[in-house]
């Protein structure tokens, strides 16, 4: 078992610290602020179909999965969210993060519900959101890939640097191809070399403005 601890970030939200890696599940500078920027506003938000099919690469602490959850009932959309993750967190872990509070009391079952789902099979967690959750190596060929298959993915991966195995541009052409027309990933990392990466996998990629308090940029890239 993998060691770490919890650290609170500059918004009051907490995330997790692996020091095998020296790395950190979300940005210290606002674990909150980032996801909701990122994932929630230039992702969710940013497509406009009333179903959206989402696929995130790293369910990590389900922070990301809460918001979109969130989104989808307040915009009554009903949203499929595939999640990918090989080495999901525990219980006490998870409730150690208190991430109940980051979206209301309210829904403190709700990401009970999605840390307890059954892996492999697609579980109604509110009204507006069906999730599955798949355990496996996403670098490598399994169930998640399928031509139009997704609009939005969320592409929450440790940093390159840390796992650079995973931001190759053949994943990038396996999610270009899973993404319907018009379907487009997001992710935190702005560095050259994964825009690159990006637009030979055939996106169109653009450079939009960072978090508030964050790094200054992050991309989005389009299935033409």
């Amino acid at each position: 078992m993998r060691q770490m601890t919890i650290r609170q970030t500059d918004d009051g939200c907490n995330t997790i610290y692996l020091p095998e890696m020296d790395e950190h599940y979300h940005s210290t500078k606002g674990a909150l602020t980032e996801a909701r920027h990122i994932f929630i506003g230039m992702g969710f938000d940013h497509c406009t179909k009333p179903a959206p099919r989402v696929i995130e690469f790293g369910f990590g602490t389900g922070l990301n999965a809460l918001l979109t959850a969130v989104q989808a009932g307040a915009q009554h959309r009903h949203t499929t969210y595939t999640a990918l993750e090989l080495y999901p967190l525990d219980a006490a872990t998870v409730s150690a993060l208190h991430y109940d509070t980051v979206a209301g009391q309210e829904w403190a079952a709700t990401l009970e519900a999605m840390h307890r789902a059954e892996w492999g099979s697609a579980t109604e967690i509110t009204s507006y959101l069906t999730l599955k959750k798949v355990r496996c190596d996403f670098t490598r060929h399994c169930m998640w890939q399928g031509e139009r298959s997704y609009d939005i993915a969320y592409f929450d991966a440790f940093a390159p640097d840390k796992q650079e195995g995973v931001w190759t541009p053949e994943l990038f052409a396996a999610i270009h191809d899973s993404l319907d027309h018009g379907g487009v990933l997001v992710t935190y990392c702005a560095k050259g070399s994964v825009r690159r990466d990006l637009q030979s996998a055939g996106f169109d990629v653009e450079r939009l403005p960072g978090p508030p308090g964050g790094k200054r940029e992050m991309l989005r890239a389009t299935r033409p």
